[in-house]
């Protein structure tokens, strides 16, 4: 009787959402007014600034989860609680915190000597990299928990060095994860909103990505528009996680 129930509970689910993103169908057949090249502009700097947050995060969280996974420090435990804040603070709540920390006394020296990232797409790549970066050291640091350390005490009985267990041992055993961690972190960063809109701003052909453009749509009723921006939104989404999820298979 559980077993039926709980099946029924995840299709329910499974059918709510269904329901939801096929509903968008019928707003297709609305009056056309798709930019299409502000929609692939959408796309292009969507992707684009998705795959350098997403390559920069990957080289930050690759030490910092082996770090994590591996050593005892001073201050770890408020270190890891403090990776859970793009969690529970809202990505706005982040950007907002980006945007005043450019108008304090050290932002202003900053932003003096050319260094801001305020209504630039280098605040996309600062706004995706922030609500990311948690994320994938979270991901890979379970990676890394998964590889016995008895591989890498081989390797140093061997000769090796910290560094030459990590790059030849522990990374190889743990590429699934990181693979997987690199394709949800690419396919969140693509659907980042509040903090881009905080840093970057939402201006057309300069800093206008997906969910930006899906936004300023709605705004000036353009529906269709902002339809055909979902879509596209959900079909790279989706292809990334399912992408993710056969990589760890």
């Amino acid at each position: 009787m559980f077993k039926k129930l709980s099946i029924l509970s995840i299709l329910i689910v499974a059918a709510l959402y269904l329901l939801l993103f096929s509903s968008l169908l019928f707003f297709l057949n609305e009056p056309t007014r798709v930019d299409g090249n502000r929609i692939a502009y959408s796309i292009f700097l969507s992707v684009s600034t998705a795959a350098v947050s997403t390559i920069f995060s990957m080289i930050v969280a690759l030490p910092s989860a082996y770090a994590l996974s591996r050593y005892n420090f001073f201050g770890k435990t408020i270190v890891d609680a403090l990776l859970e804040l793009p969690l529970v603070v809202s990505p706005l709540a982040l950007g907002a915190i980006v945007l005043l920390f450019f108008d304090n006394p050290i932002g202003k020296w900053l932003a003096a000597h050319g260094i801001t990232p305020i209504f630039q797409i280098s605040g996309i790549i600062v706004a995706q990299f922030i609500t990311i970066v948690g994320v994938a050291i979270r991901m890979i640091k379970q990676a890394f928990d998964s590889v016995p350390r008895y591989y890498e005490n081989v390797a140093r009985s061997l000769g090796a060095n910290s560094f030459q267990s990590f790059r030849t041992v522990v990374i190889p055993l743990a590429k699934k994860g990181i693979l997987a961690s690199f394709m949800v972190c690419f396919a969140k960063s693509i659907g980042e909103f509040g903090a881009t809109l905080m840093i970057a701003g939402s201006m057309p052909f300069k800093t206008e990505t997906i969910p930006i453009g899906i936004f300023l749509s709605l705004s000036t009723a353009n529906i269709s528009r902002a339809v055909w921006l979902i879509i596209i939104l959900i079909l790279i989404g989706l292809t990334s996680l399912i992408a993710s999820r056969y990589i760890i298979r």
